[in-house]
Formats: C-alpha cells, structure tokens, sequence
C-alpha cells in the first residue's frame, strides 16, 4: 500500500481536504500535506493553531481491510507518530489519551481521527499535527516545539518523509490483502 501526496501551499484544514477527495475521487489511500492551514482543527472542535514552519499532514485510507479496531488504530497512530518524534528527540514522550502527544508535560502533537462513508466503504482521516518550530501560548495547557527541544532545526521535509514511510509500513502488516496491494 502506497499514499499518493497530494500537496497544497494553504488550506482551511488538511482533514476537510481529506475528506472532499475520500468524496470526490476513487482514490483509496492518500496524504495530504500542508505548507500552512488557517483553520486547524483539534479534538472536540477544539481550534489547532497552526504557525507557518510546522507540519500539518493528514493521512486517509480504507478501512475495509484493515484488522484492527478504531481504538486500536488511535493507539497506533499516536505510537508511530511517538517514533518518528523519537528519532530526533531522544528523551521521554508522553502519550496522552486520546491524541496528544507531551514532552515534559507540554504538548508537541494532536492526532484528529475521523471516519468517513462513500457508499459501502468506510475511511479513516488521521490529521496529524506537530510543533517544529513554533508553539502556541494557551494558558492552563503548556506546549512546545522540537526545535526549541534538540536547539536545531529539523527537516520537515524529512520528517513527512518518515511519516509516510511508517505508516505505509506498520499499517501493510495489518491488512488481510497482503503489503503492497490495494
């Protein structure tokens, strides 16, 4: 299984794009990314900052054969994000039910999953953002960013790279049509 990237300079939000092309296309697997995006979204329609410089990405693809449950699949997307983070950051990272990702207690990474329906199959939108190189000021809700923690900048280029390259991987293992079909 290989995503297609499918790359915009800016967006309302890559999850909204997501979905318009899961509605729009034939298209069974795919990745969008994002320079910026003005209307990040979070759990419970909470609002994602964005700041030009960090990565806004989201993954789309059908879940008719893939053998694992939503709540799995959360938990595994939250990890394979955890070990991309991990390559560059060597300390300790946090998981955070249901979707964040923390480093010394303050955020780096929300995951935004959604289901979708086009007719009989079903697609999950996985929105993946992750602080590089600016975090937002929230009160009562400390953040941070990777470039602040390792005092280098780092690839984002790379860093989408590794993302499809990880999820392409683990989630091959879990579908019943075997890796590199689709």
């Amino acid at each position: 299984m290989k995503f297609k990237i499918l790359r915009f300079k800016k967006l309302k939000s890559t999850n909204n794009t997501a979905i318009r092309i899961i509605q729009n296309s034939n298209l069974k697997y795919g990745m969008i990314i994002a320079e910026n995006q003005s209307h990040g979204r979070g759990q419970y329609g909470r609002r994602w900052f964005c700041f030009k410089g960090n990565l806004f990405v989201s993954f789309f693809y059908t879940l008719e054969n893939l053998n694992l449950t939503l709540s799995q699949i959360t938990k595994l997307n939250c990890m394979l994000v955890k070990k991309i983070i991990s390559k560059h950051y060597k300390k300790k990272i946090t998981y955070k039910r249901p979707n964040d990702l923390l480093i010394e207690g303050k955020k780096i990474s929300g995951i935004l999953q959604e289901t979708i329906n086009k007719i009989n199959k079903k697609f999950l939108v996985v929105g993946i953002g992750l602080n590089l190189v600016k975090n937002p000021i929230i009160s009562n809700y400390p953040t941070t960013n990777l470039n602040d923690l390792i005092n280098k900048k780092v690839s984002k280029k790379k860093i989408e790279i590794e993302l499809k390259n990880i999820f392409e991987k683990n989630l091959s293992k879990f579908l019943d049509i075997g890796v590199g079909k689709s």
